[in-house]
């Protein structure tokens, strides 16, 4: 009995520390997210995840480029449309 209650004590500390600490992708500068994506201040989703698309395509391991450039260009269409998301007022 007490193994499945530290077993379970443990679970839900894994939890909250990876929710806490690690659980947050890597952002990066909004500038530089533009640049990477090549896409203008105040740019649409659908223009981001077009723009995204078209380097993925390009930068790919898969098609012959780096895991670490595709990394960037997802963090980089992950940070505009997070920001994008920020800003965008909603309907109530």
């Amino acid at each position: 009995m007490n193994l499945i209650l530290l077993g379970i004590g443990i679970g839900f500390w894994l939890i909250w520390r990876g929710r806490r600490y690690g659980a947050r992708k890597a952002a990066m500068p909004l500038a530089e997210a533009r640049r990477l994506l090549d896409v203008p201040r105040g740019a649409s989703a659908e223009t981001i995840r077009s723009a995204h698309r078209r380097l993925i395509a390009r930068v790919h391991p898969d098609a012959g480029g780096s895991a670490e450039l595709a990394r960037r260009v997802n963090i980089a269409r992950d940070t505009l449309i997070a920001e994008l998301n920020q800003t965008t007022p909603r309907a109530s």
